[in-house]
């Protein structure tokens, strides 16, 4: 082990770029964030700029972690990189994007093309071959959409990239991929074989396409270039990671390692991780590979949880209170808010209903009710999504043994408790839960060899138990909210294609 090696995380999410320092005991140095934002050029269209938002906000991470006078750049024994995904990002030869990275799940726009592939494949083939359902989580149905609705664009993409991917080219010029990202190729990746499914490719997409190549996310991709070195500071040579999705970086980050553990991460979507030993052959999950060989996971994610509470913020305009007062606020009203329940579709929902047509719905609200239930309420809703999705993990024959929450929404503990009472689970919460670009730096230190891939960075700091009392309560509301839904889906549906009605005028 290099003495005084530093090693360095960088994690691109949907609304902020972090990175992280570490020493290779885990111990954390430096931190550094840059906000940017999410373009919707569209309804159902969730976008980043790949220069501005990727490139720029590691270089601006980066460049302030290695401005420290206790973080020099020849101290950094290696990177680690991670990004939002599974997206989709069209890209020249030379790595350079020829539009706007379409984002994950959130991003809806190829229904058709959903519908396309799983006329041509069929749902069981492709379940089959990808052990996952085809949603708008899938980059497949992405690919599909951008030959189809934008020729011009696709007859000049030579490269697709991903986030993680996007930066490791940038850095090192190796065109790669970890084969957890590629898990999320639907229908496109072989989960059985751990390759591309070249023939489906060739038979959607035609036979030009040349997909990245394959490796694992504690394996070196390639070394800092001149180029990039003279971009972000960092010294050339030094080693790089495949890089992986930030929910599996942030997953790791958190200790998740054995099958049984599962990852909420409370983040701008709520996503979840479950470890399995072997994926089962048909669930409403995306079944992924782990970050290295030997491991496979149970991936879920709903549309929104700190969307929502963005949202709820954005909307009391100027002078809306910081979220500490929100949920102190939240904190004063009784479990279930006075008989309030929220749905939180409001961007649709990812598993387990895959329905980007759901729509959120607010119901019970009466005179008495106030900024500080309807924010409780919100928080609540996450909760019995999440219960949603744990009874579908048990109905799928893979009952998480232990919950782990990370991100930054479990900061203050409410929000946390909640989750616990609703689903009347216990979780891990770790000391460290900055997240992801922690995991990222990890991972770094597992490639180039001078961490143990069983390490234990980051223990449990604190187990949120469940309040009896409370789940009593949030037992009887859940039913309700689960009923809610399946009263109100038509009318979803139905407002939902209002929504994308072209207005009338004369």
């Amino acid at each position: 082990m290099a003495p005084g090696s530093l090693l360095l995380g960088v994690d691109v999410g949907t609304q902020s770029t972090k990175g992280v320092v570490a020493t290779v005991d885990g111990v954390l140095v430096a931190t550094a964030t840059r906000a940017h934002g999410v373009d919707r050029p569209a309804p159902g269209f969730f976008e980043h700029d790949a220069d501005a938002v990727w490139w720029d906000g590691f270089v601006a991470v980066t460049r302030e972690l290695l401005a420290r006078d206790d973080v020099e750049a020849a101290r950094v024994a290696g990177v680690g990189v991670s990004g939002i995904g599974p997206c989709l990002l069209a890209a020249d030869d030379g790595g350079r994007p020829l539009r706007p990275a379409i984002l994950y799940g959130v991003d809806t726009r190829a229904g058709a093309q959903i519908d396309e592939l799983r006329e041509r494949f069929g749902d069981d083939a492709i379940q089959a071959r990808s052990r996952s359902v085809m949603t708008s989580q899938a980059v497949g149905p992405k690919l599909l959409w951008l030959r189809e609705r934008e020729p011009q664009v696709w007859d000049q993409t030579r490269q697709v990239l991903m986030a993680s991917s996007f930066l490791v080219r940038r850095l090192t010029g190796a065109y790669v991929l970890d084969h957890h990202s590629a898990s999320g190729v639907v229908p496109f990746y072989d989960a059985a074989g751990r390759r591309w499914h070249r023939p489906w490719v060739e038979q959607a997409l035609g036979g030009d396409l040349r997909l990245p190549e394959l490796a694992w996310s504690d394996e070196v991709a390639g070394e800092v270039t001149a180029d990039a070195a003279a971009a972000t500071g960092l010294r050339p040579g030094t080693p790089v990671t495949t890089g992986t999705v930030d929910a599996a970086a942030e997953a790791l980050s958190a200790g998740v390692r054995e099958p049984g553990d599962l990852m909420l991460m409370y983040g701008t979507t709520m996503f979840l991780i479950q470890l399995v030993e072997r994926l089962p052959a048909d669930t409403p999950f995306w079944g992924t590979c782990y970050l290295w060989e030997g491991l496979a996971a149970l991936a879920g994610g709903m549309a929104t949880s700190g969307a929502l509470t963005s949202w709820f913020r954005d909307v009391l305009g100027e002078g809306a209170p910081p979220y500490e007062s929100l949920v102190a606020g939240a904190a004063r009203v009784r479990p279930g808010s006075d008989g309030l329940v929220v749905l939180p579709y409001f961007a649709g929902e990812r598993t387990p209903l895959h329905e980007p047509d759901a729509r959120g719905v607010v119901a019970g609200l009466t005179l008495d009710h106030g900024r500080d239930h309807l924010y409780r309420a919100l928080l609540e809703a996450t909760a019995y999504g999440v219960r949603h999705n744990l009874e579908a993990l048990e109905a799928a024959g893979a009952p998480p043994a232990r919950l782990v929450g990370v991100g930054g929404g479990t900061q203050g503990g409410l929000w946390p408790q909640i989750v616990a009472d609703v689903t009347g689970r216990p979780q891990d919460v770790p000391g460290q839960t900055i997240g992801a670009a922690y995991g990222d730096a990890l991972l770094a230190g597992i490639a180039t060899g001078l961490v143990d891939r069983d390490a234990d960075w980051n223990p449990p700091a604190v187990r949120v138990e469940p309040d009896q009392r409370a789940a009593a309560i949030y037992h009887d509301a859940y039913a309700l909210y689960r009923e809610l839904h399946v009263a109100t889906a038509p009318l979803q549906r139905r407002l939902a294609r209002l929504g994308r009605e072209e207005p009338r005028h004369g």
